[in-house]
């Protein structure tokens, strides 16, 4: 049996070891420690390597990177009380690890939660034909009220993504029925607008040729030259209306 003696310094040495081996932490880039000394807030530390001391330093571990996280669908009411299903995804990062760690408990979830709130009532606030089409203008309207309530709590949100619009079956065709009949307006403008178009034409050619009366004469020439080219078998002379009233009135 071999007997093994430590003398009080190599034990106190030892435990030193111990101590200080377990006082160091290491910190990435990304990532910074929150300390607390006797409960109360002491300092940020990090990146790099940094020495709690046990017992008396508590230190909570905080990722800066750029957090992504979906946000389920929601059931909106749009303004003009249509029912929809919207879905969006919701880009942060921690900015202050003071604030993140000690004025909210579980950031993450409490963020989240904010997000699911604030899509229902930022959506809320619009028509569906804008929730449609102005799908960028509403991505900024929701960032700036998100990022407004949580900056108290040292968070940034960057950006936010709506991702998809569901739309009952019944409101697909309302929606189809729409466009269709917007369609045919444009189309019944643009011809109306064409015969105007054309009436004024028409008008700015017969006051050039009645300022000249051979002019129309030429013009006749110039249809028969047209329907003759044709071969055909008939050819209508158009009779001046002057000509046939000149006859009458011999009479």
């Amino acid at each position: 049996m071999i007997g093994f003696t430590f003398s009080f310094g190599t034990i106190l040495f030892l435990i030193v070891i111990v101590i200080v081996a377990s006082s160091i932490r290491v910190f990435r880039e990304y990532e910074r420690g929150v300390v607390f000394l006797l409960g109360r807030f002491w300092k940020v530390k990090g990146p790099g390597l940094v020495l709690i001391m046990p017992v008396v330093q508590q230190v909570v571990r905080i990722d800066l990177r750029t957090i992504v996280f979906d946000v389920p669908p929601q059931d909106v009411i749009t303004r003009d009380n249509v029912s929809v299903k919207v879905n969006a995804v919701v880009y942060f990062r921690v900015v202050d690890p003071e604030k993140a760690v000690i004025q909210v408990a579980r950031f993450m979830e409490a963020t989240s939660q904010l997000s699911q709130t604030t899509l229902r009532a930022v959506l809320g606030k619009h028509e569906l034909d804008a929730l449609l089409a102005e799908r960028e203008q509403l991505n900024a309207d929701i960032q700036k009220t998100l990022d407004a309530q949580t900056d108290a709590w040292g968070i940034k949100v960057s950006n936010v993504e709506i991702k998809h619009v569901d739309i009952n079956e019944s409101m697909i065709r309302a929606i189809a029925r729409q466009a269709e009949a917007e369609r045919e307006r444009r189309a019944k403008i643009i011809h109306a607008d064409g015969e105007l178009q054309a009436s004024q034409k028409l008008l700015q050619a017969a006051q050039t040729l009645a300022q000249e009366p051979q002019a129309m004469h030429l013009r006749y020439l110039q249809t028969l030259t047209t329907i003759a080219a044709d071969k055909n078998s008939t050819i209508v002379f158009p009779l001046p209306i002057d000509l046939l009233n000149t006859l009458l009135t011999r009479r």
